[in-house]
């Protein structure tokens, strides 16, 4: 374990180029930094789309980011994008790099960057092949402090130098404005503060995503049980299942999905009574902003990638799964599994019950 002093850290690089539930969970990693570091400068590489975020909630001082399209374009376009990032990054002489992406390209970056500290994972979550490096000179466990959450792959980096873990789930506060914004939309729709459900049926692939007419006859039986409204949220990609949803519920729906920026969808996360959605980005958005979640998880393992910080459930068909998928399922991946498909209404309205009735809000005091 490697001791620093805290006046030898005034600028962090923190490599995290994955998807929005990951920047939530690395921001409890920033939080722990800047608490140990006072006044430090800490820089994100990351996607465009979650700058603003970032810099918004203070989670980063500032991001440096990359276009994914370029990234994996071309021979050219990536080698054009890779030498774009690079110079960039060297200018700003960070003292320190965290490479939490743990990717064969965060690790050249890493390299390229020559801070005098580098903190990378080894073993990698993907073996290196025989001409690929580590080039970190602080190695950090696969999982930090002896769990098996996700979110402690992430905060594994403070372990490795010496840092105490002094905040140990993301919990990130709505903007003022961003709160304006969410209330003049309930408003318009005429839904109460507390008093809806958040819905997400997207993901990222197919067999991730729970079946639209399950979630709609799971909508129909919620909102008639408790008397909640229920708002649908999701990204402009996703519009088809929030449709299949809205065509099938037999109970008024609103529709928001595509509507709201990654602020205004944390705002609004804070003023619902309880979120129902699928393993994804939006669901980790929920706990982190303080609601209570049902997640619902296929071959994803909820011990590694369920919701923390919040009252939640994660609700998950029986293993080992009996294939539904064909084709289209990649068993031994689960960011390709369609083990979801399995999971039955019964089993995600119980769960939507049991955490209102925990959460101090029983099914007759809602109606």
């Amino acid at each position: 374990m490697l001791q620093i002093s805290p006046s030898s850290v005034r600028s962090i690089l923190i490599l995290q180029t994955k998807f929005v539930g990951d920047i939530v969970l690395a921001s409890t990693l920033a939080k722990n930094l800047q608490l140990e570091y006072p006044g430090v400068r800490i820089v994100f590489f990351c996607e465009a789309r979650f700058g603003g975020f970032l810099t918004a909630h203070g989670i980063a001082s500032e991001v440096i980011t990359f276009r994914r399209a370029h990234m994996r374009g071309t021979p050219l376009q990536r080698g054009r994008e890779m030498l774009r990032t690079v110079r960039e990054l060297r200018q700003h002489h960070f003292d320190m790099v965290i490479d939490i992406a743990d990717s064969k390209t965060t690790r050249i970056i890493s390299g390229l960057i020559d801070a005098p500290v580098r903190i990378g994972h080894y073993p990698t979550e993907r073996p290196m092949r025989w001409y690929e490096r580590q080039p970190a000179n602080v190695r950090m466990k696969p999982f930090g402090f002896g769990e098996q959450h996700y979110l402690y792959r992430y905060l594994s980096p403070l372990e490795a130098i010496g840092v105490e873990l002094r905040v140990r789930a993301p919990a990130i506060r709505p903007l003022p404005p961003e709160t304006t914004r969410a209330l003049a939309l309930l408003g318009k729709y005429h839904l109460k503060p507390n008093r809806f459900v958040a819905v997400h049926a997207g993901a990222s692939f197919p067999g991730r995503r729970w079946q639209p007419e399950r979630f709609a006859a799971a909508i129909d039986r919620i909102s008639t049980e408790t008397g909640l409204d229920v708002v649908l949220v999701g990204g402009p990609d996703e519009s088809e299942a929030a449709d299949k949803i809205m065509a099938a519920a037999k109970t008024p729906v609103v529709n928001l999905v595509g509507a709201l920026s990654l602020e205004t969808l944390l705002a609004l996360f804070k003023e619902a009574r309880l979120f129902v959605g699928n393993e994804s980005g939006p669901m980790h958005m929920a706990a982190a902003a303080g609601t209570p979640v049902v997640g619902l998880f296929g071959l994803t393992n909820p011990v590694e990638w369920g919701p923390v910080g919040v009252p939640s459930i994660s609700v998950r068909p029986s293993m080992p799964c009996d294939c539904v998928g064909g084709d289209l399922c990649r068993r031994t991946d689960p960011a390709k599994a369609c083990c979801v498909w399995r999971l039955e209404v019964d089993a995600v309205v119980d769960a939507a019950r049991e955490l209102l009735s925990r959460t101090e809000v029983t099914l007759d005091q809602a109606v």
